[in-house]
């Protein structure tokens, strides 16, 4: 399937939908619910067995992508705020919080990520700074962007689950 060419149309979540989906531990769909199928504008055989990244908006850093899955692979929580594209090539943002959901042996089942629509006050600040980011990831890398990421939050006396929270409320 080709990928999609970004357009200016942004869809919105109103402040009661929730996306929610679930991919296996390669990041494949096994699981979408209805408000995620539509808002994609994938039908759901097009999104049950692909990759998560289908939906991967090139106006992401992939440091914040590196960051998720350190942290779900660690079995920890994460939220991050990620901007999505549409087969249309339309684009949403969300506030994603991605969990591990583990088996009854304690291993890793598959990961489970709840997304709903972001603050005004987290779109005032996100894009600009993913903008930085993915301009210093093309100057020194993914590490380069990940140590400007880091040097933001040091400037700010805050770690990452801080800096995401605070925009959120």
């Amino acid at each position: 399937m080709p990928k999609p060419t970004p357009t200016s149309n942004e869809k919105r979540l109103s402040d009661d939908e929730f996306i929610v989906s679930k991919t296996d531990t390669k990041g494949k769909i096994i699981y979408g619910n209805k408000i995620f199928i539509k808002i994609s504008g994938y039908e759901e055989s097009e999104l049950l067995g692909a990759p998560h990244s289908i939906l991967r908006h090139p106006d992401m850093p992939k440091a914040v992508f590196k960051l998720l899955w350190d942290r779900i692979q660690n079995n920890e929580e994460i939220f991050a705020y990620v901007k999505n594209m549409c087969k249309d090539g339309s684009y949403y943002w969300v506030l994603a919080n991605v969990t591990v959901t583990l088996d009854k042996n304690g291993g890793v089942r598959d990961y489970h990520s709840v997304r709903r629509k972001p603050s005004p006050k987290s779109m005032e600040v996100i894009p600009g700074l993913y903008q930085k980011l993915l301009e210093e990831e093309k100057r020194s890398g993914m590490e380069g962007s990940m140590q400007l990421l880091n040097t933001i939050l040091d400037e700010q006396g805050v770690d990452y689950d801080t800096f995401i929270f605070n925009l959120q409320h």
